[in-house]
């Protein structure tokens, strides 16, 4: 559908802003009594009346119409572009939707009599009670309506706007993701990745540094998942992938003081909730950032073991973790379900650079020492013996 719409653009009607959308919603919701519906004399004397003494309202209903009109030409122009064989199922039922809602009579004429030029006050107020009493329901609809099909055009021009490119999906039931060149999409000059993960290698093991694109990258790859799966273009020049039931992240964990959980407990909680989540056989991709943090080394080290190697056995799921026990890899390489990957560093003078360049392998940095000297920490210290 938002290929269609991207080949279509041009068409897209240019009546409708968001604007007319605000203006007939409060044309619709106001409180207005409309005039009598009379005809002839009658009619003269109540839209005069309705002009002169209660100008505002006058003037309100006015100015509504001229969005109204806007909203009615729009949809008709909608139609008569979109409603067609080759409307992908989404789009064309929409459209046929609207089709439907403007046959009524009264939409037909005042568009008449706008293009003749003779849509007068007396005009005007005369269908605005036929409109308000008779069709208000309508024209709810057709703004309901418009807000979907708005989303959806935003949606194609996001994909034009960000150079994005539709990816395609694998048939069959075993998780699977090919990547070429992706980015996460809101860094300005983002270095991009090639990745590739299958049911017999679907666990990456990352390493590296702090700062040196670890978080980023997982990041890259479940945004990339998620657009793919609501029919948007992805970060990346090429992608293919199987369906996913879902995403699940532990990214950003942390404690809760309320209940009285440690920041450990909670980690334990959300892997727990993890494990029961993916064993319902079904396909997912999980994002775990650092797991363990929250106790010491070893304690971290034999529960990072367990549950990667727990893991292991779901062959209906993709997973990614990042961590800087970089000696569990050493009881690690030997299983051929896993892929190492590191992002790189370089000490060069007392200096660190980050690349962002993802390498196979196991990351050997380690320089938390080197930032602690770096940002002049140690020094501080220093200065404390002399107070």
């Amino acid at each position: 559908m938002l290929r269609f719409i991207l080949e279509q653009e041009t068409q897209w009607p240019t009546q409708i802003t968001n604007g007319t959308i605000v203006v007939v919603e409060n044309y619709l919701n106001a409180e207005i009594e409309p005039i009598s519906s009379n005809s002839g004399p009658a009619l003269l004397l109540s839209a005069t009346v309705m002009k002169t003494i209660y100008a505002p309202d006058f003037g309100f209903i006015r100015f509504s119409f001229a969005q109204l009109l806007n909203l009615l030409r729009g949809f008709k122009h909608l139609v008569s572009v979109y409603n067609k064989d080759t409307t992908p199922a989404v789009l064309r039922s929409l459209v046929e939707r609207a089709a439907h809602l403007l046959r009524q009579r009264e939409f037909d004429d005042i568009m008449s009599l706008d293009d003749a030029g003779t849509l007068n006050y007396v005009q005007i107020l005369r269908y605005d009670n036929l409109i308000r009493r008779k069709h208000k329901k309508v024209l709810w609809e057709l703004t309901e309506l418009y807000t979907r099909l708005d989303a959806y055009y935003s949606m194609a021009m996001a994909v034009r706007r960000f150079n994005l490119h539709f990816p395609s999906f694998r048939e069959g039931n075993d998780p699977y993701i090919e990547v070429k060149g992706l980015y996460h999409i809101i860094l300005p000059k983002p270095v991009s990745y090639d990745v590739t993960f299958d049911r017999d290698r679907h666990f990456m093991f990352l390493t590296g540094a702090n700062m040196a694109g670890k978080t980023t990258f997982i990041k890259a790859v479940g945004v990339a998942v998620f657009l793919a799966h609501v029919g948007m273009g992805v970060p990346a020049q090429e992608m293919e992938l199987s369906f996913f039931h879902g995403i699940l992240s532990n990214i950003q964990v942390q404690d809760n003081i309320f209940k009285g959980e440690s920041y450990f407990y909670s980690e334990v909680q959300r892997i727990k909730n993890t494990i029961i989540k993916i064993s319902d056989g079904k396909n997912w991709l999980i994002l775990i950032d650092e797991m363990f943090k929250g106790t010491n080394v070893e304690d971290a080290k034999n529960c990072s073991l367990a549950v990667i190697r727990g893991l292991l056995h779901n062959k209906h799921s993709l997973f990614i973790l990042s961590t800087h026990l970089y000696e569990i890899a050493d009881e690690l390489q030997r299983d051929g379900q896993i892929i190492f990957k590191y992002f790189e560093s370089e000490v060069i003078d007392d200096t660190l650079y980050f690349t962002y360049q993802l390498k196979d392998g196991i990351a050997k940095e380690k320089i938390g020492y080197l930032i602690l000297k770096r940002e002049k920490v140690l020094e501080l210290l220093e200065g404390m013996k002399s107070n």
